[in-house]
């Protein structure tokens, strides 16, 4: 027993050796000239990286557009598959949950489960940088929208900025 005790308390010091914490999110306020249609987004982030391949990290997030409130909770795994300098390029594979409201209906929940590539900048070893276009996957009322497959919209690019302690 003592024996399984020391095997588990190498491997997870092993594992966090090197590891980080770290905080950001992102801040969003659009205006939409076609549909007369402000939206403001929050979403603070919160993470723990293994190594410089693999990140586990969660979404809280609000957004509010003229007629519609939403808020939601997404947690997802990060690989980075590619640095190079200062430049990485990764995957962030998860799920989310939302549950948002149109003024004067009924509310409504959603989720979505997919792939959103993404690239990362770091700007110095404690603030980085990171950019989403894009999203893969099945999304199905999710923060007021739905996709089935590929989406490059302009809901679908986020910009964070991330500090590592």
């Amino acid at each position: 027993m003592k024996k399984l005790v020391l095997t588990l308390a190498l491997v997870f010091g092993m594992l966090t050796a090197n590891a980080q914490f770290f905080v950001g999110g992102q801040l969003g306020l659009t205006y939409d000239n076609d549909t007369e249609n402000t939206t403001f987004r929050i979403a603070p982030e919160f993470g723990y990286a293994f190594n410089d391949a693999w990140t586990v990290a969660g979404m809280i997030g609000y957004t509010h557009m003229d007629n519609y409130n939403s808020f939601y909770i997404a947690p997802y795994a990060r690989w980075t598959f590619f640095t190079k300098d200062f430049v990485s390029l990764l995957v962030d594979g998860g799920f989310g949950i939302s549950t948002g409201k149109h003024k004067g209906a009924s509310s409504v929940n959603g989720f979505e489960i997919g792939f959103k590539p993404g690239i990362a900048f770091n700007l110095t070893d404690e603030f980085s940088l990171v950019a989403h276009c894009g999203f893969l996957g099945y999304r199905d009322k999710y923060n007021g929208s739905s996709v089935s497959g590929l989406s490059l919209t302009g809901n679908d690019l986020s910009v964070s900025l991330y500090y590592k302690f």
